[in-house]
């Protein structure tokens, strides 16, 4: 019989996801992930395989309580126009609300050592045509006035302003605040 786990594998996750988040996969020792989680290191071997199998899971964390909560209301069926400004300025005061953020963790990821492992390749294409998808459905909602070919532009120009926040945040919040304010400008309809 093998021995029962005794710890929520959720909030160890979670409190991994920070530790990973704050000081990349290569910068997140074991020690301090079995500090921030409360469980020794041959407990978090047993339940996630290794630390890979650990950031693996607090990647899927990532995607599925930060990120997609946030993306929600420009993925639904039908998108409210006011959706995509409200995503955009939701994610711009998320990014000021505090004096130095971590910015985006699968960004992190795809500019560490880890960015040429094909998982990771795989999960930052994946994340990143979500949220072009996304996106895509706020510009239908909020600018019906285009085109397709002005659309596709605009998503394109407005995920790029996106991207490039989640890269500034870490070291230049008023700049990420900044590329924000412009992708709400160039969403908005011409007046």
């Amino acid at each position: 019989m093998g021995r029962q786990q005794g710890f929520d594998t959720s909030a160890v996750v979670r409190a991994a996801r920070a530790v990973f988040w704050e000081h990349g996969y290569e910068g997140a020792s074991v020690p301090a992930l079995e500090r921030a989680t409360g469980v020794g290191r041959s407990s978090l071997y047993h339940a996630f395989g290794s630390k890979r199998g650990l950031f693996d899971a607090a990647v899927t964390s990532y995607l599925d309580e930060v990120v997609r909560p946030r993306l929600r209301p420009l993925s639904e069926a039908a998108v409210a126009p006011t959706a995509l400004a409200g995503y955009l300025t939701g994610l711009r005061d998320a990014l000021a609300a505090a004096p130095r953020t971590p910015g985006c963790l699968l960004l992190n990821t795809a500019t560490s050592s880890l960015g040429g492992d094909d998982a990771v390749a795989s999960t930052v294409g994946a994340y990143r045509a979500e949220l072009g998808s996304a996106l895509a459905a706020g510009v239908g909602a909020a600018r019906p006035d285009l085109g397709p070919a002005a659309a596709r532009h605009l998503t394109d120009t407005l995920t790029g302003l996106v991207l490039a926040a989640f890269a500034l945040a870490r070291t230049d919040p008023t700049a990420a605040a900044g590329c924000l304010d412009t992708a709400l400008v160039a969403a908005s309809a011409p007046r």
